[in-house]
């Protein structure tokens, strides 16, 4: 499960106030939610693109900082969905990714990936005692 910061300033809600909708535009059918470390996620068991297996998305919400946006993939392995004749498939799946996350958190993947890395710097636990 990843979780995603939003821009500078701006919050989940106001990117995506339908965050359900804007789920089931991208990948399909909301199916129902599951808890997952406290937080209640949509679930998409059959989405469109026959590269996913299962998707889980929705609202990491904290008290104390900025709701984040909490996504797990599921993907198909790639042997299996190429010789099913879904190679395109895999194109479009990595697009519906990005496009999301792009909608959602308004930051592109270079963005997305620089804070991941800072945030695996930052990581206290990290830092040998000296």
């Amino acid at each position: 499960m990843k979780k995603y910061k939003m821009r500078r300033g701006e919050t989940l809600e106001e990117n995506a106030p339908d965050l359900k909708g804007t789920i089931e535009s991208y990948f399909g059918t909301v199916t129902g939610t599951e808890e997952v470390d406290g937080h209640e996620l949509y679930v998409v068991e059959d989405p469109d693109n026959p590269v996913f297996e299962r998707i889980v998305a929705g609202a990491a919400e904290y008290s104390s900082k900025k709701d984040r946006l909490a996504v797990h993939f599921e993907e198909r392995d790639a042997a299996d969905v190429i010789a099913e004749g879904n190679a395109d498939a895999a194109e479009d799946a990595v697009n519906a990714k990005n496009d999301f996350l792009l909608e959602v958190t308004k930051r592109d993947a270079k963005s997305r990936r620089d804070s991941m890395k800072r945030s695996v710097e930052d990581d206290p636990d990290d830092v040998p005692n000296a």
